[in-house]
């Protein structure tokens, strides 16, 4: 199974639609998960034409982002493998600063990491995808695969072409992997 991975679309702020080359990047995608910050309902409508989608929000109740069929959570199972999103993941130790080399470096190795994502997801997740710091990052950690895919059009707080990430499964394994848009653009 093929699943397109993106968050922090930031519609319609960023522009009326996802970047173009979201299109070319899911390409024969069978699902698309968006980890939060989709703002309006326009956006999954839009990926939708891609393939179906399951999103998220983020914590920021009362902002607008309200939107039908999201929630802050969600759990998804496909492949063998258990997925939990969420647009911010606030793990012990680091709060919502889950950026490259972080749980690496400042999540206690004397702690269950995925216990604590159990906690977050209500079940253990074999793999977590979300957003929020717009940073891309592909880690193993404890045995969970940690996928952030970034933002496809604003990256460090700065308006550009960003990513997003491929999530592919069987269920013997499951690998993901950051795309550019940029590349895609030439």
């Amino acid at each position: 199974m093929k699943i397109g991975l993106i968050s922090d679309t930031h519609i319609p702020s960023m522009g009326p639609e996802p970047p173009a080359q979201v299109i070319r990047a899911f390409a024969g995608v069978d699902l698309i998960l968006h980890a939060g910050h989709v703002d309006i309902p326009s956006c999954i409508e839009w990926l939708e034409r891609i393939a179906p989608v399951t999103a998220t929000t983020s914590w920021l109740v009362g902002t607008g982002e309200a939107l039908p069929r999201v929630n802050t959570t969600a759990v998804i199972e496909a492949e063998n493998h258990t997925i939990g999103l969420c647009h911010e993941l606030i793990l012990t130790s680091l709060g919502d600063d889950v950026i490259p080399g972080a749980i690496g470096r400042s999540f206690p190795a004397e702690e269950s990491l995925p216990a604590a994502v159990a906690d977050i997801f209500g079940k253990p997740v074999d793999v977590v995808v979300f957003g929020y710091t717009h940073e891309a990052m592909v880690e193993t950690h404890q045995g969970v695969l940690f996928v952030n895919p970034g933002s496809p059009s604003l990256v460090r707080q700065n308006p550009r072409l960003g990513t997003v990430a491929i999530l592919e499964l069987t269920p013997a394994s499951r690998t993901a992997r950051i795309i550019d848009l940029a590349a895609l653009a030439k």
